[in-house]
């Protein structure tokens, strides 16, 4: 099946989480994308579920071996990612100055927790740290509890994959339309800001206070998440008014003084939790998925990946599969309403030499690669 990135040419030079994620997504949708390791990263048998759809080529970068055949890949590549701390190609000489001399219309991603400048982009750091310094992890907790987000959403894969994606992507338009390369400097940091501002956009309209536990967001009976007799959660997002009224109707509260105000009267919050937590303690999850997820409540039962793979919805679009015992989701976006097949994940190295082979295909003095 023809994939809408066939026509890209990726060149990753290995790292950790967020440049391997964007890297995976992008052969997801059919790149063509060489990873380049250090031996001493082969993981087994199989590779790892980040190596899927690529193809993985031994080098050492600091040897002079290894860097001449990134810059021999990076000839024919379009896209370059790397995810060193600042000035750590430059160091290799394998900087956007040298590469760009090889290939003027590489588009060279660069991914980073801090970016490429500011006080903070020469110190180490992770997802947590990032997402919190942004501003991203806030509010991700009740008021009364720590700010505790999704393991990598919000930084490493939200403000930084992602970004680093659309980064790319703009700059192989721009390649193609003027013949130019760009270097995209995707930093967590700036991504995992700008993706608050739908919140701040509810800010600049009352709907976000300043001071946690002061927003409809985190605070609101109607938009919260609920503990269950079997001590598993579940949420409920009922706030447009129609969707307050179906449940309220639904769990027997529509005539019920403790509801009889106005859905937004912030004085009678407490009490219509407390009388939600009880109803919701009093039977398991499975009993308000029956209940409710045949309703426009607003309802999510809270599962783990391994629940939400068996989940009805979930397997009836194929959001999950598994590939020798590793349970993975399946690429994303679908297209034309066609979901793309999960490649299979290669181990590290496993193409070196067949890489090499097609470097040694030179024509009229060029390096290509011979797709």
């Amino acid at each position: 099946m023809s994939k809408v990135l066939d026509s890209i040419r990726v060149l990753e030079i290995g790292g950790l989480g967020p440049g391997p994620f964007c890297a995976m997504h992008l052969a997801d949708l059919g790149a063509d994308v060489i990873s380049v390791v250090r031996e001493a990263e082969n993981t087994g048998p199989t590779g790892t579920l980040l190596n899927r759809g690529k193809r993985s080529v031994f080098a050492d970068l600091k040897s002079e071996a290894g860097k001449q055949l990134v810059l021999a890949l990076v000839a024919s590549a379009d896209v370059l990612i790397e995810g060193m701390r600042p000035g750590v190609m430059e160091r290799l000489g394998l900087g956007p100055e040298e590469c760009l001399r090889v290939n003027p219309k590489l588009v060279y991603g660069r991914m980073t927790g801090w970016g490429q400048d500011g006080p903070l982009a020469p110190r180490a750091g992770h997802d947590n740290n990032y997402a919190s310094v942004a501003g991203a992890l806030w509010g991700c907790s009740p008021a009364d509890a720590r700010p505790v987000s999704s393991f990598a959403m919000v930084g490493d894969i939200g403000g930084g994959a992602l970004y680093l994606m659309t980064g790319l992507l703009a700059g192989i338009i721009q390649a193609r339309q003027t013949g130019k390369g760009t270097v995209v400097d995707a930093a967590i940091v700036d991504g995992a800001a700008h993706m608050l501002n739908l919140a701040l956009s509810a800010r600049q309209r009352g709907m976000v206070a300043d001071e946690r536990g002061q927003s409809m967001y985190d605070s609101a009976p109607f938009y919260d998440t609920y503990l269950c007799a079997d001590g598993k959660h579940i949420t409920i997002g009922s706030i447009e008014p129609q969707f307050y009224a179906l449940l309220l109707q639904t769990l027997g509260l529509a005539g019920d003084p403790d509801f009889a105000s106005p859905q937004h009267d912030r004085a009678a919050w407490p009490k219509r939790r407390a009388r939600l937590q009880a109803i919701f303690i009093q039977h398991p999850r499975e009993h308000w998925q029956q209940v409710f997820e045949s309703t426009d409540v607003c309802f999510g039962a809270v599962l783990s990946p391994l629940e939400a793979s068996q989940h009805p919805h979930m397997k009836a679009r194929g959001v999950y599969n598994e590939q020798g015992g590793v349970l993975q989701a399946a690429p994303a976006p679908r297209f034309d309403g066609v979901a793309y097949d999960t490649p299979l994940a290669c181990k590290a190295g496993a193409h070196t030499r067949e890489v090499l082979d097609e470097l040694a295909k030179g024509v009229d003095g060029r390096i290509w690669i011979n797709r």
